[in-house]
């Protein structure tokens, strides 16, 4: 019997922009749309958004996801 370990990464953004609830899930929606992403947690308050995905991502695809929601992406927090 083999067991298949799945190595999740997780990568925190730091996205300027974002005010309330409905700019966390305009910024987590288009995320989440990137391939190989598990899971987003967007945070309004401090404008980080933690993102768990397969592998690594094209920070140029976060960037167009971000700016696709109507924000800016600043970078890796």
């Amino acid at each position: 019997m083999t067991a298949e370990t799945t190595t999740e990464l997780t990568t925190v953004y730091q996205v300027k922009g974002m005010t309330c609830g409905h700019c966390e899930g305009a910024v987590s929606s288009e995320i989440s749309e990137i391939a190989g992403v598990s899971s987003v947690k967007a945070a309004a308050s401090t404008g980080q958004v933690t993102v768990v995905s397969q592998a690594p991502l094209d920070e140029e695809a976060v960037r167009a996801a971000v700016d696709e929601a109507g924000y800016e992406l600043v970078g890796q927090a």
